[in-house]
Order: structure tokens, then sequence, then C-alpha cells
């Protein structure tokens, strides 16, 4: 078939609609931005929110945001209920800052009841960035399409040094077997480097993990303990 012959079917996107929908990302980025101006230094917990508050991994995921509340940081997660709600949680038991980036779906996604501060986002990709923005660890808990989508997320951008090289942590040896066989596999196949296997710790140990953490966030970034910054009112900021 020749070029000729090629027919294109219903044309370009309306320019107006276009527009529109540039002026809404932009709109829904300033107010993301606004909102969690004042959060300091984050760690984003992922998970599954399909777990319930009698499951282990309910229960060791607030073991972990605990100690890593511990350390001065404040916990995100998406903000919905299972082990996201069981991260803030974890922030909430010992008095730590806990922050949710929930997303509006069809389903109403309800915010969990231990967040300090929550933004809701219409579209995901805005979700993410801000999920990454303000973290400089990320930590994977067991998880379905949109855990994975997270964590790999994180990971290409550190891959590719869009963002630095901020650990990221994989709890659940069992559970992610077949993922990381799936990554071996990609190593064998040269579409991911040696080095790109070293990018992330796959652990169960809570206290490996907080000293990953304290050795290559708070150490290599030099984090101090929190100054206080006056909001400006006349902005409407709240902190």
């Amino acid at each position: 078939m020749s070029k000729s012959e090629i027919i294109f079917l219903q044309g370009p996107q309306s320019r107006w609609k276009e527009l529109l929908f540039t002026l809404k990302t932009m709109r829904e980025f300033i107010y993301g931005f606004r909102k969690l101006h004042f959060l300091g230094p984050c760690i984003t917990i992922f998970g599954s929110a399909r777990f319930k508050d009698d499951h282990p991994y309910y229960d060791f995921t607030r073991k972990a945001a605990a100690e890593f509340a511990k350390l001065g940081f404040t916990i995100m997660t998406g903000g919905g209920p299972g082990l996201m709600e069981a991260a803030n949680r974890g922030a909430r038991d010992v008095g730590g800052r806990s922050v949710g980036c929930n997303i509006q779906l069809s389903r109403e996604q309800q915010p969990n009841p231990y967040l300090d501060k929550w933004v809701y986002i219409r579209h995901f990709f805005i979700r993410k960035v801000l999920l990454v923005k303000y973290s400089f660890a990320f930590v994977v808990m067991p998880g379905g399409y949109g855990t994975m989508d997270e964590f790999f997320e994180a990971l290409t951008l550190i891959q590719t040094r869009k963002i630095s090289d901020f650990p990221i942590i994989i709890f659940g040896k069992d559970y992610h077997k077949e993922l990381l066989d799936h990554i071996m596999q990609m190593q064998k196949y040269r579409t991911v480097t040696d080095m790109d296997t070293q990018l992330f710790l796959v652990t169960d140990s809570i206290e490996e993990a907080v000293t990953l953490i304290k050795e290559k966030s708070i150490k290599r970034y030099a984090l101090k303990p929190e100054q206080k910054i006056k909001p400006f009112k006349w902005l409407f900021e709240d902190n």
C-alpha cells in the first residue's frame, strides 16, 4: 500500500479542547504544589488498597512507617485504604506527619482517617509527580498494578537520572519473588544493566531499611532538623 492510499481517521484534536486540558492540568499542578509546599522531606510508601487491617502486611507497613516517621520524615501515600492507611496510621502513632495524595476515581476512594493533610487529584500522571517530588526515599509494599506502576516510575526516574539517586526499598521477598525473577531476566537479556539492579534494596528488615535511609537520604543530602517557615497569609498558604 502506498502512502497515497492511506486514509487517516478522525483528524487532529480540537485546538480549543487541547488548550483547556493544558490549562486544567496547570491549575491542578499549582493546586498540588501550593497545598504540599510545607511538607518537608518525605518518604513515599506505595502499597495495595486491598489489604485489611487484620492482615500481616498491614501491621508490618504500620510498624515500618512509624520507624521512618521517627527519623523526621513526613510519610506520604496515595491517601487511600489498605496499606496506604497503614503507613499513614504508623506515622500518626508516633506523632509524625502524615499526608495523602488521593486520586479521583469513578468509584470514589475516600481519604483514610490518619491524614494530617491531603489533596484530591484528577489525573494519575499529576499524582505521580507529587508522590515523587517531595520524597527522599521510596518504599514498595505488596500491591497490584498501581503499586508496580509507581515503583517502576520511581525506578526509571532514578535510572535515567531525572531525579537523584534516592533509595528504593522493596519489602516482601516472598510476595515479590516473581517480580525480582523477571528483573533478573531483564538483566540476563541486557535490557537492564548490572548497575540498574543495584538501584533498590529488597529486604524484610525494617532495621536494614532505616539504616539505608539514614545513609543514603539523611547523610547524603545533609538533611537537618526542621526550621519553622511562616506561610504567606496573603497567598492563602497554610502549613
